[in-house]
C-alpha cells in the first residue's frame, strides 16, 4: 500500500495516468475493452486485424503502455468468456462516460467490427443493441459508423 502511495506522489504525468495509478479508471477501461472484444468475437473469429485494432484503440483512448494494454485485453477476453451479459459492461460505460464519450466508444466498436473489412450480420445486430444500451441514438451511431469507415479507408 505504501509503495502505491509513494508511486502516486512521485509519478509525474497526466491526470489520467495519476488516476490509473490509483485504480480509478480500471473498471471503465475493462468495460470498454470487454465491449470491443465482444464486437470482435461476434462473428466467432477473433482475427489478428481485430486484435490489432483493439490494441490500437485502447492504447490511444486510455494512454496505456504496451504491457498495460496487453494485460487489459487479456483480462477483457477472460471477462467476456465468463459473462453472457452485456449489461454489466454497458452500465459502467453509462455511469462513467459522458454522452460524447459514448459516441466515441461506438466509433471504436464500429472500427473493430469492420477491422476485417466486412460487417457480419451478428456484428451489425450487436452494434444496434450496444447503441441502445449505452444510450446512443441511431443517427449518432450511424455517424460513428461513417467516421469509423473513413478512418479505416473503407466505403460505406
Amino acid at each position: 500500500m505504501f509503495s502505491r502511495i509513494k508511486e502516486l506522489l512521485q509519478s509525474p504525468g497526466t491526470p489520467e495516468r495519476a488516476m490509473r495509478a490509483r485504480g480509478a479508471v480500471d473498471e471503465l477501461q475493462l468495460a470498454a475493452a470487454a465491449l470491443l472484444v465482444e464486437a470482435a468475437l461476434m462473428d466467432e473469429c477473433f482475427e489478428a486485424a481485430e486484435r490489432a485494432k483493439i490494441v490500437e484503440l485502447l492504447t490511444a483512448r486510455f494512454g496505456l503502455e504496451a504491457a498495460e494494454t496487453e494485460t487489459l485485453l487479456e483480462t477483457a477476453r477472460a471477462q467476456v468468456a465468463q459473462s453472457s451479459q452485456l449489461f454489466g459492461f454497458t452500465r459502467v460505460v453509462n455511469d462513467r462516460f459522458s454522452h460524447d464519450e459514448r459516441i466515441e466508444l461506438m466509433e471504436m466498436l464500429w472500427q473493430v467490427a469492420y477491422a476485417d473489412g466486412r460487417l457480419d450480420d451478428y456484428e451489425a445486430n450487436l452494434m444496434r443493441r450496444l447503441a441502445g444500451l449505452i444510450h446512443v441514438s441511431d443517427r449518432e451511431s450511424g455517424r460513428a459508423r461513417k467516421e469509423a469507415l473513413a478512418r479505416l479507408g473503407l466505403e460505406p
